[in-house]
């Protein structure tokens, strides 16, 4: 989240606090500030594993994969999804620190 989005959540929590913004409204900004998933492409994927100089193995290790998923990711033969494609996301903005 970026730190101009942190403070306008920020702020909504505290209107929310105050009753100034219903419960509705405060769900539906939560939703909108959570971290996007894109579709993958194997370029993609390849990109974000050189960007963290890590092998396929390390990789899938962070995304409690196997090596042979992130290998057919990045042959193009399958995608990431669910909350493999999250972690993958969160990885890619935050660092693999992120989600280790």
């Amino acid at each position: 989240m970026s730190d101009i989005l942190k403070s306008m959540h920020e702020d909504m929590q505290a209107l929310h606090q105050t009753g100034a913004v219903d419960e509705v409204t405060m769900r539906n900004f939560d939703a909108m500030c959570l971290t996007a998933v894109p579709e993958y492409t194997a370029e993609h994927i390849k990109q974000v594993r050189n960007k963290y100089h890590v092998s396929q193995s390390v990789l899938a290790a962070y995304l409690c994969v196997t090596p042979k998923a992130v290998q057919r990711w990045e042959q193009g033969t399958s995608k990431p999804s669910g909350a493999t494609a999250k972690l993958l996301a969160l990885a890619e903005q935050k660092g693999l620190a992120a989600i280790a």
